[in-house]
């Protein structure tokens, strides 16, 4: 195999690492907030932009999973045993399911709030009706979500990492920019 067909295209690994980046601002803003007192100005612009980084990755990942419908998979070479093919095939999805559904679940826990929805000085209109109660269980279901979010994206990296010095395979280096075996 030549260098291009066992590598991800740049867009892709351009992607990947813009959403990793993307995805650890989110997650920040949600817990730098907690720093700072309830109703102070540093925790609301916090939470403020949780909300637009978060509503970036509900629209970046459908850019995402068109380049990725679109793209070449590289194998991984050598193939690993079926098991882990199939545990990466879920982690992945969930992993998508996640990118896609928190950002909807965050923008109607907004909406239910009554509260204003922010995108980089406009304001999005309503998913769902007030209801402040549905506002409570959808908001703890996000935070279980965002939770579980932690683990899959730690196993992910730890999976890349185990392939990559215990199995020596290229499933790594498929994704690394500019990086040779």
């Amino acid at each position: 195999m030549n260098e291009a067909s066992n590598r991800y295209s740049a867009i892709s690994i351009a992607m990947h690492w813009m959403m990793f980046l993307l995805i650890v601002a989110v997650y920040a803003c949600i817990e730098l907030r907690e720093i700072y007192p309830k109703g102070s100005d540093p925790r609301e612009a916090l939470k403020m932009w949780h909300f637009m980084l978060g509503l970036c990755v509900g629209i970046l990942v459908w850019v995402r999973l068109f380049f990725m419908v679109r793209g070449q998979k590289p194998a991984i070479v050598p193939t690993p045993p079926r098991w882990q093919h199939l545990l990466s095939k879920a982690v992945h999805g969930l992993l998508y399911l996640l990118m896609i559904a928190l950002p909807i679940l965050g923008w109607c826990m907004l909406s239910a709030a009554g509260k204003p929805i922010p995108f980089f000085g406009l304001e999005l209109p309503a998913l769902i009706n007030e209801n402040k109660e549905l506002s409570k269980s959808i908001k703890e279901i996000h935070a279980t979500a965002g939770t579980v979010g932690y683990y899959l994206i730690g196993l992910h990296a730890v999976a890349g990492l185990f392939h990559h010095y215990v199995m020596r395979d290229n499933t790594l280096i498929r994704m690394l920019p500019n990086c040779k075996k």
